[in-house]
């Protein structure tokens, strides 16, 4: 499967994607608080930069989500089709739905490209195809003359911002809703997420979405915020997930500076104030780790087994001194899949 914030998410929190992923843009749905129909398709849209024929920047300069909830009005009120209704979200990631049966032209698996993965090529050749896709390439250059005309993408220009001059839509699937976090694993939970997607698979599953004041989901995050709120959201339930955007959002813009004042800042400011808390408390088990590789010199995530850490009460450490790519190879845990980890952290199956 593809190694994307989805997969790699819904796995860490102990679902298997090959038995419960149905796509990205449901999950951001759920975030919104949106509840699509039986016969309704979502995806994720993108707003970006295109320019010369390229993918200039796949998030039109991180584009705030005031002004990204101004193009989606924009987009609702002038490319107006039936079944069709886009939704703002946080900065560039927004979501759009449409009935199913306005897919039904084209032949083969509907098959749509990222585009952070397509940063600085050409967008011709990795334009969707199959089965609905001349709906969504018609909406997408549709889309190119309503953004140009907007007030917020001539000021960005005159700044010298990238304009959001394109939709790119990506990532459909329908609404199905799994067991919930309670019933596979006996505890309660909370989700800490700026981005819909991670706050979109904690909601879908039960998790509680706690919002952050000052949590952005880019290099500016309040990770102080977080940590406290973390600590706090297990005064009432069992369990805690803190998803932290910066070190990916470094990686596709490949910023190693800021990749690594990321890590430090999760390490410091989250891992660390939230451990010292613990152990204040006496019995607990944490698990850090990322999802998914996303290396400076690709600017796109790659799909290496990630390392993990995992500590607590009945957890014996093992020989590893370093958190890193190759340090952990050696690991008493070796390599195991995803979606066991959940159970290992909670006790529930996989000896530790």
């Amino acid at each position: 499967m593809s190694a994307g914030s989805d997969v790699a998410s819904l796995s860490i929190v102990g679902y298997d994607p090959r038995l419960y992923y149905r796509g990205r843009g449901p999950l951001e749905a759920v975030s919104l608080g949106l509840e699509p129909a039986p016969d309704e398709v979502v995806f994720r849209c993108n707003l970006v930069s295109v320019s010369d024929g390229l993918m200039r920047d796949y998030s039109a300069g991180h584009i705030s989500s005031q002004e990204a909830r101004v193009l989606i009005e924009a987009l609702n009120r002038e490319l107006k089709v039936d079944g069709v209704t886009f939704y703002p979200g946080v900065s560039y990631r927004n979501v759009v739905t449409m009935k199913e049966s306005l897919l039904q032209e084209g032949k083969g698996p509907l098959e749509c490209v990222p585009p952070h993965a397509i940063s600085g090529r050409a967008v011709e050749g990795n334009l969707p195809t199959g089965q609905g896709s001349s709906l969504l390439r018609e909406l997408m250059e549709k889309s190119v003359a309503i953004l140009a005309a907007q007030p917020v993408n001539l000021v960005k220009i005159d700044l010298g911002e990238n304009p959001a001059n394109m939709i790119w839509l990506w990532g459909g699937g329908k609404l199905e809703r799994p067991p919930s976090f309670r019933e596979r694993f006996g505890v309660t939970g909370a989700v800490i997420a700026a981005v819909d997607l991670i706050k979109g698979i904690g909601k879908l599953i039960g998790l509680k979405a706690v919002d952050v004041p000052g949590a952005t989901g880019y290099y500016d995050t309040d990770y102080d915020a977080k940590a406290q709120y973390a600590i706090q959201a297990l005064h009432e339930d069992d369990f805690v997930l803190v998803h932290v955007e910066a070190a990916d959002e470094a990686g596709h813009n490949g910023d190693i500076l800021e990749k690594i004042t990321a890590i430090e800042r999760f390490d410091a400011k989250i891992v660390g104030k939230v451990l010292e808390k613990l152990e204040e408390w006496g019995e607990f088990r944490v698990l850090a780790m990322p999802d998914h590789y996303t290396p400076i010199t690709v600017k796109d995530h790659t799909p290496e087994p990630v390392p993990f850490a995992v500590c607590g009460k009945g957890i014996q450490p093992d020989a590893v001194k370093g958190f890193d790519e190759f340090s952990v190879s050696e690991g008493s845990f070796k390599t195991v899949e995803g979606h066991t980890l959940m159970a290992i952290l909670l006790g529930k199956g996989n000896s530790v």
